[in-house]
């Protein structure tokens, strides 16, 4: 293990981070914030510059990181930055209690937004720009961000980093160069998430907030960005207009596109990006979900609370189904009391995910469309066993360890989302009955199995808003301390796709060879 290259780049991570919360610190001078809240800030970006420099200080003897190193230095970084991230929260007090200051903030950069907050009017502009701006840096990965500074020499290291961080079962480069690839990546992030901010800008205010809509449109774009879906209002984004409902919408749909498909865009190969199977795959399931959703609401084959127009009707479930299958978990009504029908697919999207190469989490649209075709293949060779296939993913042969990653994938995403279920069943919480107070009405739901069930989801494929005692109007903050460790360590593997935190986890990854 290559302990001094692990601890320069770790250092160059740490203090990029510290350069990150200069810009919180800024709004805490904008918006006249107290000393206690400057320090907040002041005291971990100094940590982080300090112990950065000095890690710089290691000269390692070899300059390469192997797959296993890069993996295991993926899930390290996620930690640390976790670590100090949550620092702010605890010094400013406004969440006091250091775990629940981790899960926040992990919640932040892996882009889940489940949150501990139970009245988020009584964050400072600071703490919320702080919880927004992190699902901005984690969306696209901060590592990836890195790897425009890493020599030109290093493009094995530079690889093995950008596939522990991307999603997807296929990661490679869009051109010769990762400086370039990664350049190019952050550019079309940086200019969707500009262009949001002024589409959201020209709608009206928000009544009561008129002198926030800039600071709204900000907080707003990093978290459809991000695909991370932390509110900065009561009733997360309920308040907006449609105009800005609808526009979320759209832009979310865009961030949980492959970021590949744009650059294709850009170079002219528009027949490329409508030729590729995930991006049909990936419309088709939307359109299906958004249909089934909003004749669910319409017809009304189920008593629930809610009164909708047929305009409301379909703005709320376009709203919620792209919401949900990119895993931004934002919300403009409580989808926790709607009919069978729509919640089911709710959580099917929220299984399936947006596209690999996007910022979105879940299993990845492209694992799913190869998963169908493996089976496919599979249960040819049953009843043939002289088939042979020739199954093509993206027009490209689709090999058979390719597919087998595949389902050893979804294999570990179902037997981790069983184990936490199971772990959870031991909280104290089990059996409370928890008051819900939102647009339905004030009604209480007891948590208890689906509770634990659509948290543990939510958490692995990076959704946030879950059901029942942690639905939309709700949080996670009645779990113990025990169950928010875990929860948050579901997080993290959820981002990072599993592999990376197993990697760091194991014995054999730190054994001299």
């Amino acid at each position: 293990m290559n302990y001094k290259k692990l601890g320069k780049i770790l250092g160059k991570i740490m203090i990029l981070e510290g350069i990150l919360m200069l810009a919180p610190l800024a709004v805490c001078f904008v918006y006249r914030e107290s000393f206690k809240h400057i320090l907040a800030f002041a005291v971990p970006i100094a940590a982080l510059v300090l112990i950065g420099i000095l890690l710089q200080l290691s000269k390692p003897q070899r300059n390469t990181l192997y797959q296993k190193e890069g993996f295991a230095l993926t899930a390290m970084v996620w930690i640390v930055m976790a670590l100090f991230g949550a620092i702010p929260f605890v010094i400013n007090g406004e969440i006091p209690n250091y775990v629940d200051a981790c899960f926040e903030i992990m919640s932040g950069f892996t882009t889940t937004g489940a949150s501990v907050v139970t009245d988020i009017t009584k964050l400072s502009h600071s703490s919320l720009f702080w919880r927004s701006f992190s699902h901005w840096i984690g969306g696209m990965g901060i590592l990836v961000f890195v790897l425009i500074f890493i020599p030109e020499s290093n493009e094995g290291s530079s690889m093995h980093l950008l596939r522990a961080e991307s999603p997807g079962p296929q990661v490679g480069k869009i051109v010769s160069k990762m400086k370039v690839t990664t350049r190019i990546l952050y550019l079309i992030y940086l200019g969707l998430t500009v262009l949001e901010v002024v589409v959201l800008m020209l709608d009206r205010p928000i009544p009561g907030y008129e002198n926030e809509q800039f600071f709204f449109s900000l907080l707003t774009a990093f978290g459809c960005a991000g695909t991370g879906g932390f509110g900065f209002l009561p009733g997360s984004m309920e308040m907006f207009h449609p105009f800005s409902q609808y526009a979320m919408s759209i832009f979310l749909i865009l961030f949980g596109c492959n970021f590949s498909l744009y650059y294709l865009l850009l170079i002219g190969k528009v027949r490329q990006v409508l030729k590729s199977e995930e991006f049909r795959a990936y419309f088709l399931i939307v359109g299906a979900a958004v249909a089934f959703v909003f004749i669910s609401l319409v017809g009304r084959f189920e008593a629930f609370p809610q009164t909708y127009t047929t305009e409301e009707a379909f703005r709320h479930s376009l709203f919620q189904v792209s919401s949900l299958i990119t895993t931004a978990g934002f919300t403009t009504t409580d989808y926790n009391v709607w009919p069978m029908l729509a919640t089911s697919s709710l959580i099917v999207v929220m299984f399936f995910g947006a596209m690999a190469g996007s910022t979105a989490g879940g299993i990845k649209l492209s694992r799913i469309v190869i998963a169908v075709k493996g089976t496919y293949i599979n249960v040819r060779k049953l009843i043939n066993p002289r088939y042979v296939p020739k199954a093509k993913f993206e027009d490209k042969g689709l090999e058979e360890k390719t597919i087998n990653d595949v389902f050893a994938f979804i294999t570990l995403y179902f037997f981790i989302l069983i184990a936490v279920i199971f772990l959870l069943a031991f909280d104290p919480v089990n059996g409370e009955v928890v008051t819900i107070v939102s647009d339905a009405g004030t009604y209480t739901v007891k948590h208890g199995f689906f509770s634990n069930f659509s948290a543990t989801l939510a958490c692995i494929s990076n959704v946030g808003p879950a059901f029942e005692a942690v639905g939309p109007y709700a949080s996670y903050v009645g779990y113990s301390v025990f169950s928010k460790i875990i929860l948050t360590l579901t997080m993290m593997l959820g981002r990072l796709e599993i592999l990376p935190v197993l990697i760091l986890f194991s014995p054999k990854t730190w054994k001299k060879v």
